[in-house]
């Protein structure tokens, strides 16, 4: 974060709020009218502030976007913590991890729309997708569930990378369905998946 002097905590709290001031519009923005039109122009138009506001905070266009991206997934996996931290078997945190990443969906839609239109089209100037290996943190924490459940004997054989994939596929799904039939019963639909995925890694009786 850049700061002109070194006042201390107040001056601190103000470019923190500001900073999420611009973001918060850069959202809305990217939603409303997408992320090749989303300009610096715009989304200082609709946090009603001037362009230089947004350039004095974020070094341009792609450094805004990539912040955008990085502040929602943390916040999401802060979400999730306590529902995960809660449970004491990989049944258990299988479970949480997709009821919590369904909820932060049902109360995040608009954050997480924005999010994946800048990682669908965001790129770096090789044209590489600049958030592929981020956005695999959240699969390698499932993983290391899955793994735990087999190694603890609670899951039958399977590949976890596979089945992580797969479960993450299915919760991400949720989202464009949901953006597509808005009375959509997010609850159940993350009900839904934690059944269909406990019987997936159900350890089946005198097999392993």
């Amino acid at each position: 974060m850049r700061s002109k002097n070194g006042a201390g905590g107040r001056v601190s709290f103000i470019q923190a709020a500001r900073r999420r001031q611009i973001i918060a519009a850069a959202i809305e923005t990217v939603t409303a009218v997408g992320y090749g039109q989303a300009s610096l122009a715009r989304i200082a138009e609709h946090a009603d502030i001037s362009k230089s506001v947004i350039s004095y905070h974020f070094a341009n266009k792609d450094d805004l976007l990539e912040q955008v991206v990085v502040q929602v997934i943390d916040d999401w996996a802060a979400f999730m913590k306590p529902y995960l931290d809660a449970e004491t078997t990989s049944a258990g945190r299988l479970a949480a991890y997709i009821r919590s990443r369904i909820a932060y969906m049902r109360d995040n839609q608009t954050r997480l729309v924005a999010v994946a239109e800048i990682i669908v089209n965001h790129r770096a100037p090789d044209g590489k997708p600049v958030f592929a290996e981020r956005d695999a943190v959240p699969v390698a924490d499932l993983v290391a569930t899955l793994r735990a459940g087999q190694q603890a004997g609670e899951f039958r054989a399977f590949d976890p990378i596979v089945l992580a994939m797969t479960i993450t596929q299915a919760i991400d799904g949720a989202l464009t369905y949901w953006a597509e039939h808005p009375g959509t019963d997010l609850a159940a639909y993350g009900d839904e998946l934690v059944t269909l995925f406990g019987l997936a890694t159900e350890k089946t009786r005198g097999k392993p």
